[in-house]
Formats: C-alpha cells, structure tokens, sequence
C-alpha cells in the first residue's frame, strides 16, 4: 500500500473514531479526539474551540436528545482530510433545553456533511454542513413547508421588504447610455447614487445614505456586480452605504483622511443653518452615515473611471471630485451644486452647496466656473434633479454670486 493510501487510511480512522463518540453521545470521548485550540465549525450555529467548546455544546445536545442516533453513510479521505456524510435521527425529549428553547417532543431526522482535518492523530478542525431550515422546520421552529403558517410569515417578510425598499430608495433609472441613478433617503428621496457600466458589471459614483445599502446593492447585482465604489466626496450622506456593499472603495487623495475619518465633520460649522437646519440636519447627519470606510486606492484629474474622466472640483469638500464623458458632454458632480434646499430637502433653483457643509466656498465658485468651461449638456449632482438646457450659462451665474 502507498503511503498517500496509509496516511488517508490514518485520517478516515481518526474520522470515525470521533464519529463512533458522537454515536455513543459521549461528550469526553469526543473531546478526547480533538488536539487543543483546534475549531469545530458548525456553520451557521456556532464556533466551538476544543476541547471545552465541543464538551460544553453537545453534553447540551445530547441531554436534549437524549436517544440520539448517528450513522456514518460514506466517507473519502486524503492524508489530512475525511469528508463524512451522516445521518442523524433524534427526539426532542429532555429533559434539558437546545439553544433556549424547551423540549417539545419533536422528531428529527436529516443528513449532512463533516469535513474533518486531521494532524497527528487528532483533529485539529472540522467544518460541518447541514440545513438549517429544515431542522429548525423539523424542530417547530419554523412552520412546515407549503403550510398555511408558512405562506402567512412569507407574506409578512414580504410586506416588510417592500416598505423597506419603498423608503429605502427607487428602483434605478437609466439616465445616459450606460449610466443609471438610484435616488433614495427617506422621506423625499432626493440622494442621487450613480451607477456606471464597466467590466460585465458597475462602477458606484457616490455612495448615498446608509439606509441605501441593500438597494444599491441588489441594483448592483442585477446589473452584473458591483466592481468598485468611487466616492465624489466623504460626507455622511455620500459615504453611507460604502462601508456595506463590500466593494474596494475609491476617492481622490485629498478626501482620503475624511473618509476614513469623520466625513469632513472637522470643517462644518452648523450654526450657519437656520434653527430648522440645525435641529433637523443635526439629527439626520448621524443617521445617514455608514462610518468610516476603507479606502482601497484614489483617482485624481484626468484619471479614467468607467469611460468617465475625473474632474477635480474642490470646494464643498477638499477631494470633491466629478465625472465627465465628452461624447455625451455628461457630467455627474456630485455636490458641486444644489438643486435643492439643504435644509429642508425641497428642490428648488440651482445654487452653491451651503457655506455650513464646505471646506472652502471661495474655492467652490471657481470649481462651478472649471465645470461650467467644459459646457456640459447634462449635470447631474449629488442630490435632487439634473441642470438641462443652457448649463453653462447658470452654472456662470450662480458662480458669479
């Protein structure tokens, strides 16, 4: 016999002899196999470190299922794994409880998958796999399937799901080949994410409110995956999703220690809102934002995003940057201006972002002036609606006080 088929041989022993353990509900002998530190994952329960964690978790088990019965279906082996299928049959009768929750006399039986590692004899890990719904169906946790219960608590997780996307934010819309907005924030929806066809999937272009999360992130999906999140600046309302997508996360250099830090809150000064603005914003800001986030790497002027060309139009923020496509002359810019009232939310006359939320407003009116040179057709900002028509000729005059 080769030593490949003596060492798988070895480890299938190991495998069983655990399983043998298991059979017999004997927690010591269980714990007597594994070599110490080494992590049981049961997964989608729990994470137990041996030996005490394995000893701990089924002397509950089996003082809940007190006629437990396990067999070993089939096993294959190399020298330092054994994947075990098994099958487990059990009665919830007592007297101890599982997992919080009384015996009930339920009966239970499935099948699942153990992958055991195995080194020197012991197991030093293992990872096991079964379906947790159905057991929790089996235990009465769960109505049973197709059952009247099941259909009403579907209902109910549905209801809730479409109010949550209904606050959430829109559906997206396609604005220019290739590019769609998702507006969301509750009540008005008025914050403005874009997403960029690129690579079979999407560049995010801001990244919103934190309660935009999920939206954003089953938009991305649909249209073949999130790729990267880019953000046109670091305030909490741009930022908020960006931590959950679980995307690399890009912003110019400037805005980098914001992002990661606190979202430029160092240079606001709210006491230039009305009292309104104050109590509102002041309550809102907190909620909108996602925290800090990771910054992957940054983009500068003249970098390419998605077909794009990167605009640096400081101001509003140090690192503000916008997005230009000279084909369609489309210019997303996130807050390089305003189509609405910061502090109440309702869209009204363009306008520069508000002297409370900016880095430098000075230097904000140059950058309406650098964005209205490039003469777009559409720009498209962080929140509210686009400036169509003539916007060149207002992006000037707002610039020009």
């Amino acid at each position: 016999m080769e030593s490949t088929d003596i060492g798988a041989a070895a480890t299938e022993a190991v495998a069983r002899r655990y399983f043998a353990a298991v059979a017999a509900r004997d927690p010591e002998a269980m714990a007597a196999c594994w070599k110490p530190g080494g992590v049981d994952r049961l997964h989608g329960q729990a994470e137990l470190v041996a030996p005490d964690g394995v000893r701990s978790y089924f002397s509950e088990l089996f003082g809940a299922f007190p006629d437990l019965a396990v067999e070993v279906l089939s096993t294959t082996a190399d020298e330092q794994r054994c994947v075990v299928r098994w099958r487990m049959r059990a009665t919830f009768a007592g007297p101890g409880r599982f997992q919080r929750f009384e015996p009930n006399g339920a009966r239970v039986s499935f099948e699942a998958v153990d992958v055991v590692q195995v080194e020197d004899g012991l197991v030093v890990g293992n990872d096991a796999y079964l379906d947790g719904m159905e057991v929790a169906r089996q235990l009465g946790v769960l109505p049973p399937r197709d059952s009247g219960q099941e259909r009403g608590m579907a209902a109910l997780v549905n209801g809730r799901t479409r109010l949550a996307r209904a606050v959430a934010a829109k559906r997206p819309q396609q604005i220019a080949d290739g590019v769609w907005v998702v507006r969301g924030g509750f009540p008005r929806k008025v914050m403005n994410v874009y997403l960029l066809k690129h690579d079979g999937g999407v560049v995010v272009f801001d990244a919103g409110v934190a309660s935009m999360t999920d939206a954003l992130a089953t938009a991305g999906a649909r249209l073949g995956g999130i790729r990267r999140v880019v953000l046109g600046h670091s305030h909490a309302d741009h930022r908020g999703a960006a931590p959950g997508l679980r995307a690399d996360v890009f912003c110019h250099p400037l805005e980098r220690a914001d992002a990661e830090g606190d979202g430029g809150a160092h240079y606001m000064d709210l006491s230039k809102l009305d009292r309104h603005g104050r109590l509102v914003l002041g309550r809102l800001l907190p909620v909108w934002d996602g925290g800090p986030v990771t910054i992957a790497g940054t983009v500068e002027e003249g970098d390419e995003v998605a077909g794009f060309e990167v605009v640096h139009l400081p101001g509003h923020a140090p690192g503000l940057i916008g997005l230009w496509r000279e084909r369609d002359r489309l210019a997303l810019v996130t807050d390089a201006f305003y189509t609405l009232d910061p502090q109440t939310g309702i869209p009204g006359a363009l306008r520069l972002p508000h002297d409370a939320f900016n880095h430098d407003t000075a230097q904000a009116r140059e950058s309406l002036r650098k964005l209205a040179a490039l003469r777009p057709a559409t720009a498209w900002s962080g929140h509210a609606e686009p400036l169509t028509g003539d916007v060149a000729g207002q992006l000037e005059r707002v610039a020009a006080g």
